[in-house]
This record gives structure tokens, sequence and C-alpha cells, in this order.
């Protein structure tokens, strides 16, 4: 029992320095360093060789990333443009008679929207008609728009007393597009579809030239002295006049990626929309320029979609037609590739006018129909 206790006594004292702790971790430490240092090494090493291949690997994605930007921050050659595949276009139209020409494409959108037309020399007026419609929503409305714009237009310029009497085309364009927006609008209640489409018109008669806009496809001129002079202008909501009307039509702008009237339209007057024009948030009063070609001596004429002018300002587009318009579409299909492979995601349709390609009559077109 005197035994006991002395062991007792021994073994308390010992437990309570902090001599005997320190020995006690000092050993943990020793045996585990001892027999896991294996285990822990292993570890390790596994560590640093999945680092060292992870980081092998984010310096070959950066080198790709560095190839892939130093190669498109190159100007893609146009010989490439016999190579783009019709998947990558989709749809393609393509135009040439006498001295115009229309290239377009479907790009990078679902579905192809785009519409265009051309009359020239018309009877009894002798005028010619050049149309562009980009349509949003879908292809109803410019579709629609395309097809009865035209006939009336070459309806009206057809008659007697227009051809006579010169009828001011001014009053000409602002009518034909209102009344085929009424009836656009009519037709698209009874088929529920809430689709609308830009309109650009342009209409030559003897050397006036009056072009009718309405939305954001744009023309433009290229004079004798090689300058961009622009035809139309685009209608944006966050213009201050189109945000002025409407506000006081009780609606709002936007941002979304750009600015939108209500939140989802990028243009502020369209045909169509009926959702929106029953409410005067969008309009279809087109703006519209004359032009005497006396003064401006034309050479070409471009007339397109917004999917061109989202990659080409009016002077570059200008720029780039003046050196191709030796090409078998006055370089409306170059164009139209170029503006798909700088990123346009839009639908492309690009028309082109040569003033230059045959100045027989009066109004430099040959003497026939489109």
């Amino acid at each position: 029992m005197a035994f006991f206790c002395l062991l007792w006594r021994v073994v308390k004292h010992l437990l309570f320095r902090p001599e005997t702790w320190l020995m006690t971790l000092i050993g943990v430490a020793i045996y585990s360093y001892v027999h896991h240092w294996g285990d822990i090494k292993a570890i390790f090493n596994q560590a640093k060789l999945s680092l060292s291949s992870r980081t092998s690997q984010l310096a070959g994605i950066a080198t790709v990333i560095q190839e892939n930007h130093s190669e498109s921050s190159k100007e893609p050659q146009l010989e490439l443009s016999e190579d783009v595949s019709e998947e990558e276009l989709a749809q393609i139209w393509e135009f040439r008679k006498d001295n115009v020409a229309v290239y377009a494409i479907q790009g990078r959108r679902e579905h192809m929207e785009d519409r265009y037309s051309v009359i020239t020399n018309i009877a009894k007026s002798g005028a010619s008609v050049f149309e562009i419609f980009d349509g949003h929503g879908g292809d109803f409305a410019a579709e629609y728009a395309e097809k009865k714009l035209t006939e009336v237009l070459e309806q009206r310029l057809t008659r007697e007393d227009a051809a006579k009497n010169h009828e001011d085309h001014f009053t000409i364009l602002t009518d034909e597009i209102l009344s085929v927006d009424k009836k656009l609008v009519t037709a698209a209640k009874t088929q529920n579809d809430v689709a609308g489409t830009t309109a650009l018109v342009a209409l030559l008669e003897d050397n006036q030239l009056t072009v009718a806009n309405v939305g954001d496809s744009r023309g433009v001129i290229c004079d004798a002295e090689g300058r961009a002079i622009p035809l139309s202008f685009d209608h944006k909501p966050q213009i201050l006049k189109e945000r002025k009307r409407i506000k006081k039509a009780g609606g709002f702008i936007s941002y979304n990626g750009v600015w939108r009237v209500q939140g989802v339209l990028a243009t502020s007057r369209a045909l169509g929309d009926y959702p929106l024009k029953d409410r005067s948030y969008i309009v279809a009063d087109p703006d519209i320029l004359s032009f005497d070609l006396r003064d401006i001596r034309p050479q070409f004429m471009i007339l397109a979609t917004d999917g061109l002018w989202d990659a080409f300002s009016n002077e570059e587009a200008v720029d780039f037609i003046k050196e191709r318009l030796d090409e078998p579409h006055f370089g409306a299909k170059s164009i139209t590739l170029q503006a798909f492979y700088r990123g346009s995601l839009d639908n492309i349709t690009v028309m082109v006018v040569n003033f230059r390609a045959k100045r027989g009559n009066k109004n430099g077109f040959r003497e026939t129909s489109v």
C-alpha cells in the first residue's frame, strides 16, 4: 500500500510538470515524422504534380488565346469569301442587273428577315425605285411591306397624271408608306403577328433622288470627289427627338445591350409592331431627304440593313466600295462578307447602284426593267 502511495506521488509530480508535456509532444512529433512522412511526402508530390500539370494546361490555353487574338486582330483576306460555307452563311440571296447589284446573307441569325426590291425605268414616269427592308420578330412584316409597297409605288408612278405633273415624290412616299403600314397593322392583328420592319426607299426620277427612311436601315452616296454623303439618319430610341416623343406617348427606353423602346425594340420607328404602334411608342412616319444628282455627280449609292452598319461606318463603306466597283456585284458581295467576318450578328443585305456603269440616259440606267 505504501508502494502505491509513493508511486502515485511520483506520477502526480511528473504529470503536472510542464517539462513532461513538452517532452510528450516532441515524442509524438518524432513518431509521426518517422512513421507517416512517406504518406505526407506522397501527398505533397501528388499535389505538386497536379499543380504542375494544371500550370502547363493553363499555359497552353494562354498560348491558344494569344494565337487566336493575334489571328483575330488581322483583317480577314477577301480571298476567303469564296470559302465561306453555306452552313455559316445559311441563306444567300444575290441579284445583279444592269447597274444594280444586291448581296444578302442570313449570317448568324436563326432566320432571314431582310427583304429588298428593285424596279427601274417604270413606264410613263421613267422612275426607278430601290427598297431595303429589315424585319424583326419574324419575316411577316418585311415580306408584306416589300410586296405591297413595291406594288403601290409602281402603280402610282405609272399613273398618267402623276407622270405628266411630276407628282411630288415627298407626297408619294409619305402617303404610300403610311398607307402600307396601316394595312400591315390590320393584317398583323388578324394573324396575331407582332413582327415589324424598317423601310428604306430611294426614288429616282430624272436627276432627282428622294430617300424615305423608317427605322435604322441606312443609305449613303459617294459623290464625284469620293466623299460619303448620308442619304438617311437612323431612328434610334436614345436620340433626343425620338426619346421625347416616346416619353410623351407614355413609353420609356431602357438599355439592354443597346437602347430599346419599352426594353424591346432597338429602333424607334418601324412598319408593323402593332402592340407598340397602338400606343404610339413606335411610329411609321418617314423622314425624307431629297438630292439633286447634278450637284452631287454621284459615283455610286449604297442602301443596306443595319447588319452592314454594325461593322462599317458610312465613310468606311464608301472607301471599301470605291476600290471594288469593277467586281461583278460592284463590291456588294465583298462588303457583305467582310461585315460578316468583322463579327456582325445580324442579317446583312447590301444594295449598290453604280451610277458610273451606264450613263446612256438621264437617269444613268439602261432602258430595261427589273
